[in-house]
């Protein structure tokens, strides 16, 4: 992986928990490559200074819905996971994510299968959850590095025009709305919206 792009200290700080969903990864039968997928993304699309979390573990409904827990008490902003939503019987993260018993927000795993639909029907098999916990936002997202990074940016046509929104336009206003830091995009990599009245950068 390249040297993450630069920050901008100017930028509220902000604390991300990534986590990996899989048998065979956490036994070591294969390497992980969800976890470095996401954490290049973020940090290529966001100036904010960043403390990571990161895990793999097991499809065990307790241990997952522990590890949430524990990233939500430690005051992660955003939690994003990779893996296990499908419909085999070890796919069980959807169902370890709705244990937080937070605020379920439908419209991302609606817009995640809308993305994942351009490709494949199959996308109607995916189970993806997000929640508001505390002030902690939690996604459930695919775990192939392609997947993970249509999924977050959206789709483009070969002019550049967006096609389908990805989902993390809509997530630095959803983390301002439970009173995390403000979450400032690198908008030539990918655009967040906000209403007028709710834009304040530090970079300005």
């Amino acid at each position: 992986m390249n040297a993450s792009p630069p920050v901008d200290p100017r930028c509220d700080p902000v604390k991300i928990g990534l986590l990996s969903i899989s048998d065979r990864a956490s036994s070591g039968v294969y390497e992980d490559k969800g976890l470095p997928a996401l954490k290049n993304w973020l940090s290529s699309a966001l100036w904010n200074p960043i403390e990571w979390q990161a895990r793999i573990i097991p499809d065990e409904q307790a241990l997952i819905t522990a590890c949430l827990l524990d990233w939500v008490k430690e005051g992660c902003h955003l939690i994003l996971t990779t893996g296990g939503t499908g419909p085999s019987p070890r796919d069980v993260t959807p169902e370890a994510t709705l244990a937080v018993q937070g605020k379920e927000m439908p419209g991302f795993g609606e817009q995640m299968r809308q993305i994942s639909l351009h490709f494949v029907p199959t996308a109607i098999l995916s189970r993806q959850v997000a929640v508001i916990k505390d002030a902690s936002l939690i996604i459930n997202l695919p775990g192939q590095p392609k997947s993970i990074e249509e999924t977050l940016g959206g789709l483009k046509d070969e002019k550049g025009h967006t096609v389908v929104q990805g989902i993390f336009a809509a997530v630095p206003y959803g983390i301002d709305l439970i009173g995390g830091p403000y979450l400032e995009c690198k908008e030539e990599f990918c655009k967040a919206f906000r209403p007028k009245t709710a834009l304040h950068s530090r970079r300005i």
